[in-house]
């Protein structure tokens, strides 16, 4: 079996976290997966890093502990499917999918992002620092995902609920059937798709927007910047009990 490298950190404040490194050119994907799922709650290995991805698929997926990981390069479709609490950081860019049904954590891609990121996304943070293509965001439901480029048509399509943040262009039909999601785009959109509205931006927007910059590392973007856009509500039966999310 190919030796898999365990250091220890040397820092006075880590030196009780130990830290894994999985060489994906010597090791089957098989192993990293088997052995993020067999962490038992409370574990030192709290650092994970991955090398040569070379865009294979399914990395990370199903992690549900909080640890960190670094893909040391671009993956394939469905990067941290179901992550429950890690933070992984994709230090390429990412296929279809990344971050699907996420639930709580964060995502992190340094580079673009393909179709339906976060898709169905329950919680969490997907971050995409580069641009994003179509259906970003498609049925999620509460996960926040900030864009620091552009995404592409379809994107929040029945979006249920969370946020979209865009800091580029958005595409044609923006928020198509949408629910009670919040929208958030800085730049041109393209067009709107059914049901999907202009909205006002009150200063409990701002503020929500402002701290999703932040945690998503978008300097220098301000809140005043955006325009918000969410459901006309002529689609569906409103539900009385989603009001404070307008």
């Amino acid at each position: 079996m190919p030796a898999i490298n365990v250091s220890k950190a040397t820092s006075e404040q880590d030196q009780s976290r130990a830290s894994r490194v999985f060489d994906l050119a010597e090791m089957p994907l098989r192993e990293l997966n088997q052995a993020l799922h067999d962490l038992a709650p409370g574990s030192n290995e709290t650092g994970w890093e991955v090398l040569h991805p070379k865009g294979s698929h399914s990395v990370a997926v199903g992690v549900d502990q909080p640890i960190t990981i670094d893909v040391r390069g671009s993956v394939g479709y469905y990067c941290g499917g179901m992550n429950d609490g890690s933070a992984i950081t994709v230090h390429g860019s990412a296929g279809p999918g990344v971050g699907e049904n996420m639930m709580s954590g964060s995502i992190t891609v340094k580079g673009d992002a393909s179709q339906y990121a976060g898709a169905t996304g329950r919680g969490g943070l997907l971050v995409i620092e580069g641009n994003a293509s179509s259906r970003c965001g498609i049925s999620m439901k509460g996960i926040d995902i900030v864009v620091h480029g552009n995404i592409g048509h379809m994107s929040a399509f029945m979006a249920q609920s969370g946020n979209l943040v865009v800091l580029g262009d958005a595409g044609d039909a923006l928020g198509d059937s949408i629910y009670e999601a919040r929208l958030f785009v800085r730049g041109k959109v393209e067009s709107l798709g059914a049901d999907c509205i202009a909205k006002e931006m009150r200063p409990e927007h701002l503020e929500l927007l402002q701290g999703l910059l932040d945690r998503a590392g978008a300097t220098g973007a301000k809140a005043a910047e955006f325009k918000r856009y969410g459901s006309a509500r002529t689609l569906y039966n409103f539900n009385i009990d989603n009001a404070d999310a307008y």
